[in-house]
């Protein structure tokens, strides 16, 4: 009897173990650590380099430069540096700089070609080498390219031989990329010596071209800033400063060369400016008139 009793307890606590480890094991698995909420926002962080903004949809015909057959050709004369040029009608030349850039290039280029638009692309060398078939692509379309040095420095804190070394790089490379030859220099930052602008324009036959309309456009303000602002400050014989390396100076450019077209503003290529400038000066040499 005794030992049936035993037998039963034995089973009657096992049983109860299995019981209490049950419970046991239970506990444990509800006391794992729930996963992570999922993030509160979706897709791909935009930063302030990748806005939102695009470039405008065209609505109809856009305004035109009108066809004009100018000469581009300009002597050598006393000034060494230009910031604008002194002409007889609604003549201005846009510049862009830093370029060229693989994207932002060519969709300005769209734009240039579609309202019959010539500029002048102040090229880095280094970005020449890198994308040269932009560069053929500019001068297939009968933009102007210019000198802007191979690494983009402060020539003013440079040697003479630098500056000549990367003069003749630029040069170089343009040559072996489009085939052609820069007539003209803007130096970085616009810093150069006297000294400096004079040897270099004998040696190299570069005039200095500074500009006198600045958007700021490399702070990045944002596409309309940019266009106001420089619609703004745009005059006959106005030199524009823009740089195509930047998405938000490109996105800003329908409206900002429609708005100059509207406002009658007739675009040359630097060249062809400067070349106004010789023109108006032989003229007035000419009637014995001083020259401005």
């Amino acid at each position: 009897m005794r030992t049936a009793l035993n037998s039963h307890m034995k089973r009657l606590f096992a049983l109860l173990g299995l019981i209490l480890l049950s419970a046991s094991l239970g506990s444990c698995g509800a006391s794992k650590p729930k996963p992570p909420p999922p993030p509160l926002h979706s897709g791909p962080v935009r930063t302030s380099n990748n806005t939102a903004y695009r470039t405008p949809a065209l609505h109809g015909p856009v305004p035109r430069n009108p066809d004009m057959s100018l000469p581009a050709d300009f002597a050598k004369g006393p000034r060494l540096s230009f910031s604008r040029v002194a002409v007889n009608d609604k003549y201005i030349a846009i510049t862009f700089d830093d370029g060229p850039q693989p994207q932002n290039t060519p969709r300005l280029l769209d734009m240039l070609r579609a309202r019959n638009i010539k500029a002048t692309f102040y090229m880095v060398g280094s970005n020449v080498d890198l994308y040269p078939q932009v560069v053929r692509r500019v001068v297939a379309e009968g933009h102007e390219v210019g000198n802007h040095s191979y690494t983009h420095r402060l020539f003013s804190k440079m040697s003479d031989s630098d500056i000549r070394q990367e003069l003749a790089r630029t040069r170089d490379a343009i040559v072996r990329a489009a085939g052609v030859q820069p007539h003209t220099l803007r130096p970085p930052f616009g810093g150069m010596l006297p000294r400096q602008r004079e040897w270099v324009n004998t040696e190299f036959g570069y005039p200095i071209i500074l500009w006198s309309v600045d958007p700021f456009d490399w702070r990045r303000p944002g596409p309309s800033v940019v266009c106001a602002r420089i619609l703004s400050s745009t005059t006959a014989g106005s030199i524009v400063l823009a740089h195509d390396i930047h998405r938000q100076t490109v996105d800003a450019m329908p409206a900002t060369l429609d708005g100059l077209l509207q406002r009658g503003f007739k675009f040359v290529t630097v060249s062809q400016l400067l070349a106004m400038q010789a023109e108006k000066a032989t003229a007035h040499t000419a009637v014995g008139l001083p020259i401005p």
